[in-house]
């Protein structure tokens, strides 16, 4: 029996999942699932989650189930490239003949000091609580400062707002507007937005050091008694402990996303690099190339000389439970009926994979 080894159950190997189970499976191959906790997270429902406006067990959809797929939970300790095996807690051991890596990423600070220790995270659900209850027992007039105006920024503000109507909020946005690659109208609505509710917008931000409730921006020494950070990701460290070849940061995939010179690793998710930004809809398409390559190589058939192109349909934000925004096919849409599309796009995604 082969063995199919998945690590992370996150959005990225779920599509593995949906694409080969219950009836895709070849009858000599066996799927194993590792991960730290037995359900899948919504990961890009964490901001909600962290501004205490959404209950954990919305966030969560349970793995399938099959009689060829077996899940292992626990810390990775250690990926053993050479070997072929993958090392849990507790010295545990699994051996693979194929490896999917999907075990997403971790916050990158930039080696500014202090911004490790001093900052909370919503890059995982255990952080995200965590920052939950260091801001839901703020008190009253308490000042947060969220460095870093993406996505994950822009949605973690706008939420926090409506759950904390009492607290300051300051967001850090490193470029001169915000979300400065997408049309300027986008830009605009989602700053008067938060004009319009209290949260300053600081652009051009650049946070030289961190320490216990005090951020620097540029020289300006500035309070918040609680920081969040939201400034850039990486592969978490046991992927980047492997050694593998790095792309701009991320781990180097072939076209048929497989590391170089090992054609039984791939990637999926924020480890992989891409000229695309990480997404869950990134590592949904990247998994369809993954699924398509091992059916072929799993029947002995050729790989084609050139994989189709993967291509984003676009991207969609919430600003709060009313407002949001959608970017897709050069089109803008703004306001409820954004909102109504990413809640509707997340009803449908529970619904199929739950």
């Amino acid at each position: 029996m082969r063995r199919l080894v998945l690590l992370g159950g996150g959005y990225g190997n779920m599509r593995v999942l949906s694409r080969l189970l219950p009836n895709n499976l070849p009858e000599d191959i066996e799927i194993i699932l590792v991960d730290r906790t037995p359900f899948h997270s919504l990961k890009t429902e964490f901001y909600a989650l962290a501004a205490g406006t959404t209950p954990e067990k919305e966030i969560r959809v349970n793995f399938p189930q099959h009689e060829r797929l077996s899940k292992e939970y626990g810390e990775i300790v250690k990926i053993d490239i050479e070997n072929k095996v993958v090392v849990l807690d507790e010295n545990r051991e699994i051996a693979y003949d194929d490896l999917i890596i999907g075990l997403g990423c971790e916050d990158n600070y930039h080696h500014v000091p202090g911004a490790d220790e001093l900052t909370y995270s919503i890059q995982t659900m255990a952080n995200s609580r965590l920052t939950y209850n260091a801001l839901g027992g703020l008190p009253s007039g308490s000042t947060v400062a969220i460095v870093g105006a993406g996505l994950s920024g822009i949605e973690l503000a706008s939420e926090l707002r409506e759950s904390r109507e009492d607290l300051t909020i300051k967001l850090f946005d490193r470029g001169p507007r915000i979300l400065k690659d997408f049309p300027e109208r986008l830009s605009n609505y989602v700053k008067k937005w938060f004009d319009r509710h209290n949260v300053e917008v600081i652009a051009q931000s650049n946070i030289t050091k961190v320490e216990d409730k005090i951020l620097y921006n540029h020289e300006e020494k500035i309070v918040a008694d609680a920081i969040v950070w939201t400034a850039g990701i990486q592969p978490v460290k046991v992927v980047r402990d492997t050694g593998l070849e790095l792309d701009k940061g991320r781990i180097a995939v072939t076209q048929y996303m497989n590391v170089p010179n090992d054609e039984h690793v791939y990637i999926v998710g924020d480890c992989a690099a891409s000229q695309f930004g990480p997404s869950a809809q990134l590592a949904e398409e990247q998994a369809e190339h993954i699924v398509k390559v091992l059916k072929l190589r799993w029947s002995n058939q050729s790989l084609p000389e050139k994989m189709p192109e993967i291509k984003l349909k676009g991207f969609m934000g919430a600003l709060g439970k009313k407002q949001g925004f959608v970017y897709m096919a050069d089109t803008t849409v703004t306001g409820r009926i954004a909102r109504l599309m990413k809640s509707g796009l997340l009803w449908m995604y529970k619904r199929h994979n739950g």
